[in-house]
């Protein structure tokens, strides 16, 4: 299987720009055969329903889940397809963080777990500076794979291998089909501010949002940004079949279902799969600024705990992948490598010489590394240690 990967200009920018053709098929994200889309669309819940199924006929099937709304949708929807079923129930497993509070989403963990009845089988990986952009679980995805999209997609090789042989289910997608770029109407003190903070960051100049690009690329840069969020369409049918047709997406389905298929395991992420999405689309209709929160509640309605759609917090987990493995390697890069038609290495340099770093670079951030310590010169050990399959530790509940 071919991965797509980012282009130089992607890595260089931090971004993932550019929408395919109006008619080009839907990702699923799994190598699984995809379903013809029946001629009667069942309603989005039953079609979530159907599209996790081969997940859970192909045990174990473990789902990614953070806590947030989209893994929790996910897996309250598979366990209660798989009890219908008699099938195994599907294996949660999470992620918990030192050191990142921002990051920490276990009160809602809890709740959702004890609220499916699925304790005994959930797993929990803990990380300090695994999951660093160049610690040690990078270092294994980077040396056999190269830099991909996104740049956090190393935190799913560990349950990729976990899921060897069966299924790995995400809530892949669920930001953009499910909520969309374009501001839903604030109803609370907190969106509004969520909101304010929003504007003033993006209202920078391309010099203060790409400060490492050379100006007239980061004026490029931020105007192709701009006039593809101005694209988001309006109207929610036309968002999802648009936002599932970029180039974001597609690129990390093919990387993930790649990096799963490598340890014979099927990554599905069933809120990109057509079935749901012409169901969704269907429901939805010509309506305009539907928020996540009102669109879980029209999806779910009363067949899935609450806990599973309550609003919450979203968490943020720059703390999570900007650690001391990234802190030394941008102190000691001596400025080369970088695409010089494209970055501005002193520019760069001045940047990575305060912390934390800017967002947008991380890409940078490995790709140099990468040319800094490819595996045939440091014999597979990175600057911080040998990498390998036991980097972390997995705790089942009991």
């Amino acid at each position: 299987m071919t991965v797509l990967r980012p282009t130089s200009f992607d890595i260089a920018t931090g971004t993932v720009l550019g929408v395919g053709p109006p008619r080009r098929p839907t990702p699923t994200g799994s190598p699984l055969p995809r379903r013809s889309t029946p001629t009667r669309l069942p309603d989005p819940l039953d079609a979530l329903d159907a599209a996790v199924l081969p997940g859970l006929a192909r045990p174990p099937c473990l789902v990614s889940f953070s806590g947030g709304l989209d893994s929790s949708l996910v897996l309250a929807v598979a366990v209660r397809a798989a009890r219908r079923e008699g099938l195994p129930d599907p294996i949660p497993v999470t992620w918990r963080f030192t050191g990142a509070p921002r990051a920490d989403e276990s009160d809602w963990q809890e709740r959702v777990i004890r609220a499916l009845g699925v304790d005994g089988s959930w797993q929990i990986l803990r990380a300090d500076d695994e999951l660093d952009l160049v610690g040690p679980v990078a270092r294994r995805l980077l040396r056999r794979y190269g830099v991909v999209h996104p740049v956090n997609l190393h935190l799913h090789l560990p349950l990729a291998e976990l899921a060897g042989g069966g299924s790995l289910l995400t809530g892949g997608g669920g930001d953009q089909i499910l909520a969309g770029w374009r501001r839903p109407p604030a109803t609370s003190l907190r969106a509004r501010l969520w909101w304010l903070r929003h504007d003033l960051r993006t209202r920078q100049g391309p010099v203060g949002q790409f400060g490492w690009l050379h100006p007239a690329v980061a004026r490029d840069v931020q105007r192709a940004h701009r006039a593809e969020e101005r694209a988001e369409p309006h109207r929610l049918r036309h968002r999802i079949a648009w936002h599932a047709r970029r180039r974001d997406l597609l690129l990390t389905c093919s990387a993930l279902s790649r990096m799963a298929g490598d340890h014979q395991a099927a990554a599905i992420q069933p809120l990109l799969d057509e079935g749901f999405l012409a169901a969704l689309a269907h429901c939805g209709g010509d309506r305009r600024g539907v928020g996540r929160d009102a669109l879980l509640a029209e999806i779910v309605g009363d067949a899935l705990p609450a806990e599973v759609i309550t609003p919450r917090r979203k968490a943020r987990f720059r703390e999570v992948f900007l650690r001391e493995p990234t802190r030394e390697f941008v102190r000691s890069w001596d400025g080369t490598g970088a695409d010089t038609d494209l970055v501005d290495a002193d520019r760069l340099r001045d940047l990575w010489s305060r912390w934390p770093i800017p967002g947008g670079t991380a890409s940078l951030v490995q790709q140099l590394w990468l040319a800094a310590y490819p595996a045939e010169r440091a014999g597979g050990i990175g600057p911080t240690g040998p990498a390998s399959g036991s980097d972390v530790g997995v705790e089942v509940r009991p």
